[in-house]
């Protein structure tokens, strides 16, 4: 970046921005063989570049069916991710690659979380256990630990190298007799401790990034679900749904699936 602009960077969590592409065969079987190689090989070069810049991920995808090729940036500078995303525009040469859809939004803690306050009134009050006993430090240690792995993976979470890619949006309904914010915070984070232990039984077989997205984008949250079999993505979203956080107060947008997949296998795949 030039060095008169000061970097955007947020004061909690990364920016995260997804790029769904189509290609234009026309456009690109207007360039000549060598254009064809040093564009293919410029744009691998580009994104190898981004990945060696701190803290910055991107995730190259062959999509199936509503895109051909998608992209998903995380990063600290607002100005590098939207720089990178103007040169990818571009890194094939002009009109090859067509921005259908793109979603920009921000890794963040959950409001639902439960805090160490309220984890020791639970083993008090629900589990009957005396503050300061053995069993009760023990417990709690093992808490503190967790909450910091998940804070920490909530905020600045790193890409997995899995097979299968799932991205959508979501929002919480506000209509009438089903309005989310309607309920007051307590019965909202007891209606999600339930959704997220669906969540939970899905350790090692899904990895999510939920990043938030009100005031940024068209909905309230992107979801990014990362899986090492496509039947796993259905199966919690599936069951998700019969669970009351989703089936009453759940609002949802187009699913964009695919496989992440190194540049060069996507070009051999699209058929540059």
């Amino acid at each position: 970046m030039s060095e008169s602009i000061t970097p955007l960077i947020p004061s909690e969590g990364l920016n995260v921005l997804h790029l769904f592409y189509e290609l234009n065969y026309g456009a690109w079987e207007l360039l000549s063989p060598e254009e064809k190689s040093q564009r293919k090989q410029a744009f691998i070069n580009l994104i190898q570049e981004a990945k060696g810049k701190e803290k910055t991920q991107v995730s190259t995808i062959s999509m199936i069916g509503r895109a051909d090729l998608g992209i998903m940036i995380i990063a600290p500078d607002l100005h590098e991710v939207n720089a990178l995303e103007k040169k990818i525009q571009r890194a094939l040469g002009p009109d090859v690659l067509t921005l259908t859809y793109s979603y920009y939004s921000l890794t963040e803690l959950s409001e639902y979380t439960q805090t160490e306050p309220q984890y020791r009134e639970m083993l008090i009050q629900k589990e009957n256990m005396t503050e300061g006993s053995p069993e009760f430090e023990q417990k709690l240690k093992a808490f503190q630990e967790r909450y910091n792995s998940y804070t920490l993976f909530r905020l600045y979470p790193n890409l997995p190298d899995w097979e299968f890619f799932c991205f959508y949006p979501m929002s919480k309904r506000r209509n009438e007799g089903q309005n989310w914010y309607a309920q007051d915070q307590e019965t909202r984070h007891e209606m999600m401790i339930g959704h997220g232990m669906i969540g939970r039984k899905y350790a090692g077989k899904i990895q999510q990034v939920i990043s938030g997205s009100v005031g940024l984008d068209d909905w309230e949250w992107g979801v990014t679900l990362f899986a090492h079999n496509p039947v796993e993505v259905k199966a919690i979203l599936y069951e998700m749904r019969f669970d009351k956080v989703s089936r009453k107060y759940g609002e949802f947008g187009e699913f964009f699936t695919g496989m992440p997949l190194p540049l060069n296998l996507i070009f051999e795949r699209l058929g540059l």
